[in-house]
């Protein structure tokens, strides 16, 4: 187990576990929970130990987005302060977007603002259904400004349209709703059944073909039909140089059941 000041990091079975600690503050984050994040993905990220992330919190609020005294901090930021403060936020949300690895995130409580933005750039989201969701900038006079670009992509225009805008807080079922919560579960079962889920993934899927797929849906969202359909013949034809495909083949030809 690797402790730092707002996170604990742990692995077991092939997953690993990054978990927010500051429940004392509602788990919001601040410039130091931020970099401990980024270091904590990164570590993961180059782990050949982990193949798959679980980010889960600690406290009945999952994060409830930025440290009141951080706000406060950036009244006095000059402009390229602000600047820099954004581009770490910014670095840590393309960070889980981007990683090689799957990001399940464990919502066993409130998501909002900067904490929802944290589940917006996660692979799959479990929550509890008594959490509630939000994007609440618009109503402190700030704006969900880098979150908004996943967003966008993640349930479309017109529906973060609604929830950017509104400011207004929305339900687990909504959220599922909208795609951006893959399942509600109670809080007696969620931390079980996030871990099952994790271990089928671990145990069935190549992580090699997930981290290419992965790779491929971030980055389809920006090319032509044309330069699409080259990009997928690319990366079709470099998949089945890999010692995962070739593994998976000869089991399926072979009628032998594999685990990864």
């Amino acid at each position: 187990m690797i402790s730092m000041k707002y996170i604990t990091c742990i692995t077991d079975n092939r997953i690993g576990f990054i978990t927010l600690n500051r429940p004392e503050k509602r788990n919001a984050m601040d410039s130091e929970l931020i970099t401990e994040l980024k270091l904590a993905f990164e570590k993961y990220e180059n782990d050949k130990d982990v193949n798959v992330i679980i980010l889960k919190a600690n406290g009945p609020v999952f994060c409830a987005g930025a440290d009141i005294d951080h706000l406060q901090k950036l009244q006095s930021f000059s402009f390229e302060q602000n600047l820099a403060d954004s581009n770490h936020l910014r670095e840590l949300f393309l960070q889980i977007y981007t990683l090689k690895k799957v990001v399940i995130a464990q919502v066993q409580g409130h998501a909002l603002a900067g904490g929802c933005g944290l589940v917006t750039v996660c692979d799959f989201v479990f929550a509890v259904p008594e959490a509630k969701f939000g994007f609440t900038e618009v109503k402190i006079g700030f704006i969900p400004a880098i979150v908004m670009i996943f967003l966008l992509r993640k349930i479309g225009e017109s529906k973060a349209k609604h929830l950017l805008l509104s400011g207004d807080l929305f339900t687990a079922e909504q959220a599922l709703q909208m795609g951006l919560v893959y399942e509600l579960m109670s809080g007696d079962n969620l931390e079980k059944h996030v871990i099952e889920f994790a271990q089928r993934l671990v145990h069935t899927n190549s992580s090699h073909a997930m981290m290419l797929t992965k790779q491929m849906i971030t980055k389809l969202h920006t090319m032509s039909l044309t330069d699409s359909l080259t990009f997928a013949s690319d990366m079709n034809a470099r998949a089945r140089e890999s010692d995962d495909f070739k593994r998976g083949i000869a089991s399926f030809l072979n009628k032998e059941k594999i685990v990864w």
